[in-house]
């Protein structure tokens, strides 16, 4: 019973469709910069390409060439398997790190989406009305008339005319999906 109840939490959590609302609004919001970064990239792009051309590439090779002496000069064999276990244990740490930053980051977006859903639906409007009216005190109502007779004396009336009354049906019970699955296929749940 308990996977039922997890696969039913799961498939009425509304979060992951406010997750995919709230990227698309990001996603949108980030493609209207794309425009003034071409132009950028436009105005940029004669310096850089000049500056790359001017580059002697002789001096590049040997800078690389030192640096990668340099590298493999600075490591100690003995040193290697604490270095690595401590990059193991660092690994895992950070790991961890980014998955709590990852959670918080998914609950900023999907929020983001219930607040651009709501603003598609025009919910943002209904709920200052909402707040509104809980604040402002509402205005006195004068009482409905009165009913003609009251129920009670309504079925009194009824039984001492000798008239039965009809019994009440019972609202259908509804069915679930699972139920009408199993229903479908002549199966019984």
């Amino acid at each position: 019973m308990a996977i039922a109840d997890d696969l039913k939490k799961t498939l009425t959590d509304p979060t992951p469709l406010y997750f995919a609302a709230g990227t698309a609004d990001l996603a949108v919001q980030q493609a209207k910069k794309v425009p003034a970064l071409i132009e950028q990239l436009r105005a940029e792009a004669p310096a850089r390409i000049e500056a790359v051309k001017n580059t002697d590439p002789k001096a590049v090779q040997e800078a690389v060439a030192a640096k990668v002496t340099e590298v493999f000069g600075s490591i100690d064999p003995k040193k290697l398997g604490e270095t690595a276990q401590d990059l193991a244990l660092r690994g895992v740490g950070v790991a961890a790190e980014y998955a709590v930053r990852a959670k918080e980051t998914y609950d900023k977006v999907a929020e983001h989406g219930e607040q651009t859903v709501r603003a598609w639906r025009g919910e943002v409007a209904e709920e200052i009305v909402d707040i509104a009216g809980a604040v402002e005190p509402e205005p006195a109502r004068e009482p409905a008339q009165e009913p003609a007779q009251e129920p009670a004396a309504a079925e009194a009336s009824a039984e001492s005319a000798g008239e039965e009354k009809p019994a009440a049906k019972k609202p259908a019970a509804r069915r679930t999906a699972a139920k009408k699955a199993a229903a479908g296929t002549g199966e019984e749940a």
